[in-house]
């Protein structure tokens, strides 16, 4: 080959070569600034982007965080409770076998009403002292007649007519000490002075309610110290409250109750707080005793309650309820950023909420601080929640 030929195409190769280097270089510069704004855009998945057109067909309009006068309440749980002198447990005091009794778990008794009789032979013998005691009461007491009128004539001396009457004190002492046992027994008095001695004795209902227990059967010996039967008088239930510490110093005498009970959760109940007890519990609560407004039968001892209490109204940041959107178990607004050109910028920020009443909400920012500072949109925050998900769809497709 020609040498002057063989430098032309060496020259031609390596311009070719060098052009193919600029148009690589120029390729990978122009690629660059797109893979940047990539992951600009993956960076900011909270933010979502709307032109003029869209803006106006949405319907936004923004507000700002207010202070409203909410209603603030304190939540609780807690049970249906009874006063101590409403639940009566019933016990044979001297102790015996049953011998009658036809209570049944859920029965309701009168006050004074015949429940068990007890037989004892232990009966026996109280009331023959009794009998004993009474007579010998009957015979002191005239023979310190006697000794009073021998007084008056100088007869006997001062010492007799002492004894005389120690002897009646002391005969007036047993008899009623044996009269309130028989009482407690449940022994027929009347019969008794009448001479009728039974070993049988009759328990009688304290207090009206229902029976909530039966420990006894027909024949069986109880002891003294055994509960035979609970009667409970559910007229006067109350709630009491288990309230945590640092929510004491919110709460007062006579404020209301909201409640509801484990059996019947649809179903509002009131009353108002009556006691707030002193101590604190090693749980860290504060037992709240609260009285009903009104009874109700469908309540029940032990039912299991939650509840709201009413501390009265104060200031707190708040937003109309159509502000706030939850997903995904939180709860956001959405905050207008300044405008790109034509296109206006929201950020999707999350809020916690708190009381909610007559259409507005308390919220607390989740780590932003210029929330109550900044223009929030109070109509169409759904519209954008949805925009901004189908676009994070769409990115992800692509």
């Amino acid at each position: 080959m020609n040498p002057l030929n063989e430098i032309f195409m060496k020259n031609i190769l390596m311009l070719f070569c060098l052009l193919a280097t600029l148009t690589f270089c120029a390729k990978k510069e122009e690629k660059e600034p797109e893979s940047a704004e990539h992951e600009h855009h993956e960076e900011e998945t909270n933010v979502v982007e709307l032109t003029q057109a869209q803006y106006e067909s949405a319907k936004i309009r923004t507000g700002a965080v207010s202070m409203r006068s909410l209603s603030d309440v304190i939540n609780a749980n807690g049970v249906i409770d009874i006063p101590p002198q409403n639940l009566v447990s019933i016990s044979a005091p001297l102790g015996g076998f049953v011998r009658k009794t036809d209570l049944l778990q859920g029965m309701n008794v009168k006050k004074g009403q015949l429940i068990a009789t007890i037989e004892n032979p232990d009966f026996i013998q109280i009331q023959q002292d009794y009998l004993e005691t009474e007579s010998k009461l009957e015979y002191a007491q005239l023979d310190l007649a006697r000794q009073t009128e021998l007084s008056k004539e100088n007869i006997n001396a001062q010492k007799i007519l002492q004894q005389a009457a120690s002897e009646v004190k002391i005969q007036k002492s047993r008899l009623a000490g044996l009269r309130e046992r028989l009482k407690t027994a449940g022994i027929d008095l009347t019969a008794l002075e009448k001479g009728t001695i039974s070993n049988r004795a009759a328990i009688y209902a304290p207090i009206s309610g229902s029976v909530t227990t039966v420990n006894v059967n027909i024949g069986k010996y109880v002891n003294p110290t055994d509960v035979m039967f609970e009667i409970v008088d559910t007229d006067h239930l109350h709630v009491e409250l288990s309230v945590f510490e640092q929510d004491i110093p919110r709460m007062k005498l006579g404020q209301l109750v909201r409640f509801t009970v484990s059996n019947n959760p649809q179903k509002e109940h009131l009353a108002k707080v009556y006691l707030i007890n002193q101590k604190i519990n090693e749980d860290r609560t504060v037992r709240v005793h609260c009285h009903l407004e009104k009874d109700d039968p469908g309540l029940l001892p032990q039912n299991f309650v939650k509840a709201t209490i009413e501390t009265g109204a104060r200031p707190l940041p708040a937003l109309p309820d159509q502000a706030i959107v939850d997903f995904e178990g939180k709860s956001y607004v959405f905050i207008q950023k300044e405008k790109e050109g034509n296109d206006t910028h929201f950020e999707m920020t999350e809020v916690t909420k708190g009381i909610s009443e007559n259409g507005v909400t308390q919220i607390t920012a989740t780590g932003n601080t210029e929330i109550e500072k900044a223009g929030i949109v109070v109509n169409g925050a759904y519209a954008l929640l949805s925009k901004l998900k189908n676009s994070e769809e769409e990115g992800h497709a692509h």
